[in-house]
């Protein structure tokens, strides 16, 4: 059944034949919730593609896409595929400089722009480059045509494009160009990563079979479908059969999780810990009985592992805390989640556990652009899955760790290369075949694979000793006061690190202690708040090897966000940026005398004890 899909538009028929529904689709608009049929969605496809044909677009051109997520995206990728167009997704958030760079590198004929606000950034940007011929909008505005008029053009022109088209579509071979992504460029220049229709067909019927859902379940689409993660489960669930519905502004997650009850999303950590951060808030807010019980309930959740079978006194205690405390984090959450699949950045076990606890699998994975992008995810339906790795590897990737620890794989999804740069394309992409994911990693017990670094981040220090910061700066963002950090000591003799505090807890902190503050820059320099911060460090220090102790830090008084350059649009660390920004604090750090601490303090020693006495606590609820 599987190899009636072959291109990415052959979802179409698929779920035609198989899982034909009226709410194929789903958006908002004007406050209300709108939906596309099955059918609708493949007609509408097809009009887009006969479009595009009308306008003179051939086999190969280039159309690209500057959107929020919405229904309609689809419409232009399934047509673009069908027609044998090539899609180049950009996000809607990057500069100037990488809109003109990208416009210009993929050779883009036409562009189909979200907005009013982006069609004005990108028309100025488009003036300037001769191969554009046009500009269309998925909103109505003045002054762009919207996208509809292509597909009208499509359909006034049915008779003669209908059949021309069905002999393109029968042509569009699995080994053709399907997309063009450009890569975030956390460390330069963007790449034009070349997928073809089996790159990304041979990932997502694979990873499609993670989990059983399907044509009775709905999802809610956030993550940016210009980045091949989401754009990748987004093909994944139309596949199963299942709902989607799109959220294009990340302020409508929470009312769209009420309204819609999803029974699975895509996430990334960041807004994971959102809901940790929240449902510990929530806790914070209760007194007496009720408090203590809430966080008996939390730590419970210390036990979780999956596949795991307790004993009978943890299962009644865990029964008992889920009815008093799990259940309300399954209504916050719309009641009906089964699974949240994570990817991106490194999750925390911690929270891994506490949604599990809660009968919310939070499944994390792990992929590339490169890779179209899943190399391994934690697998539900085969019960192969362990809380701190990201998974198995896929049924049809092959994955070696190479003799110092770099990731390397091989199969159907591996890219074709990177567009107009076969030099790059062979610094990656080995003589046998292999894919140097540039990720140091390690297969735990010969199955999970656990991400442990960036091959290129780790650094050495005077002594000779060697550093992976990601591995501390996720240990370092464990801590609800710290939102962003990035650790620092190559060639020096320890290491330090620059912190972005997390300033909506830290002001709610300041409140409780009544420390006052004129701005995040004086609130920064607080005695107080810098020795909170230092025993957040003194306690993330215990559990790391001496030579990897951050011996003196930093806090900022800027929060770090894509916008402002320091992460990328995939919420990475961009690195070089971070470090020419603040290279007056950087020297300053290294410049002081004395040994430890922040501000030249000498970080405490911190005995943290987070567990509760069980048996005392029993009897106080009279379990």
């Amino acid at each position: 059944m599987e190899n009636m899909v072959r291109r990415t538009f052959d979802i179409l028929d698929w779920c035609e034949t198989n899982y034909p529904r009226e709410d194929a689709l789903g958006g908002k608009a004007n406050g209300k919730w709108y939906t596309y049929s099955t059918s609708e969605y493949k007609a509408k496809s097809h009009l887009f593609a006969m479009g595009m044909l009308a306008k003179g677009l051939q086999k190969g051109d280039k159309v690209a896409t500057v959107t929020t997520n919405r229904p309609e995206w689809n419409f232009v990728d399934m047509g673009l595929a069908m027609a044998g167009l090539i899609h180049v997704p950009i996000y809607p958030t990057i500069g100037d400089d990488e809109y003109r760079f990208i416009l210009e590198h993929a050779d883009v004929r036409y562009v189909v722009v979200g907005d009013n606000k982006l069609y004005e950034k990108i028309s100025a940007i488009a003036a300037e480059i001769p191969a554009i011929e046009g500009i269309y909008a998925f909103e109505d505005f003045e002054g762009c045509p919207h996208f509809r008029e292509i597909m009208e053009l499509g359909e006034s022109k049915q008779a003669e494009w209908s059949p021309i088209l069905e002999q393109i579509k029968s042509a569009v071979s699995p080994d053709d160009l399907a997309t063009i992504i450009y890569t975030s460029g956390t460390t330069g220049v963007p790449k034009g990563v070349m997928l073809t229709q089996e790159n990304l067909v041979a990932n997502f019927t694979s990873h499609a079979r993670m989990h059983n859902l399907g044509k009775d379940h709905r999802v809610i689409s956030f993550l940016p479908l210009c980045h091949v993660y989401e754009r990748s489960v987004n093909y994944h669930f139309q596949y199963k059969g299942m709902g989607v519905y799109y959220v294009g502004n990340l302020g409508q997650i929470v009312p769209a999780i009420k309204e819609i009850k999803p029974h699975m999303f895509n996430s990334v950590p960041r807004l994971l810990e959102r809901v940790y951060d929240g449902f510990i808030s929530k806790g914070k807010e209760l007194t007496g009985l009720k408090k203590v019980i809430y966080f008996w309930s939390v730590s419970l959740t210390r036990h979780f592992e999956y596949n795991k079978k307790y004993n009978f006194f943890l299962r009644m205690r865990i029964r008992v805390a889920d009815k008093l405390v799990y259940s309300k984090w399954r209504e916050a959450l719309g009641n009906n989640i089964v699974y949240v699949v994570s990817g991106g950045a490194a999750l925390q076990p911690r929270i891994a556990r506490v949604m599990g606890m809660a009968g919310m699998y939070t499944l994390e994975g792990y992929g590339l652009t490169e890779t179209s992008p899943v190399i391994a995810v934690n697998n539900p339906a085969l019960r192969e899955m362990k809380v701190g790795t990201v998974g198995p590897v896929l049924d049809n990737v092959e994955v070696r760790i190479a003799d110092d620890g770099e990731i390397l794989c091989k199969g159907p999804s591996i890219m074709k290369g990177y567009y107009k740069a076969p030099d790059l394309t062979a610094e990656v992409i080995d003589e046998e075949g292999w894919f140097h994911t540039g990720d140091i990693g390690v297969l735990e017990e010969g199955k999970y694979l656990k991400i442990t670094d960036r091959k290129k981040e780790m650094f050495k220090m005077s002594g000779g000793k060697y550093i992976a910061p990601q591995m501390i700066e996720n240990k370092l963002k464990e801590s609800f006061f710290i939102e962003q950090a990035m650790v620092i000591g190559e060639n020096e003799k320890f290491a330090s690190a620059l912190i972005s505090p997390n300033f909506e807890y830290l002001h709610d902190w300041c409140s409780q202690h009544k420390i006052h503050f004129r701005d995040n820059e004086d609130l920064v320099q607080k005695k107080e708040v810098n020795s909170q911060f230092f025993k957040e460090v003194a306690a993330i220090n215990k559990t790391l090897g001496q030579h990897e102790e951050i011996k003196r830090f930093r806090l900022v008084c800027e929060e770090w966000t894509p916008q402002t350059g320091e992460l990328s649009p995939t919420l990475k660390l961009k690195r070089n940026f971070v470090t020419k920004k603040y290279k007056h604090i950087i020297d300053a750090i290294y410049a002081a005398k004395t040994p430890n601490g922040g501000n030249g303090l000498r970080l405490p020693k911190v005995k943290v004890n987070l567990r509760f006495d069980m048996n005392e606590l029993l009897k106080r609820i009279k379990l």
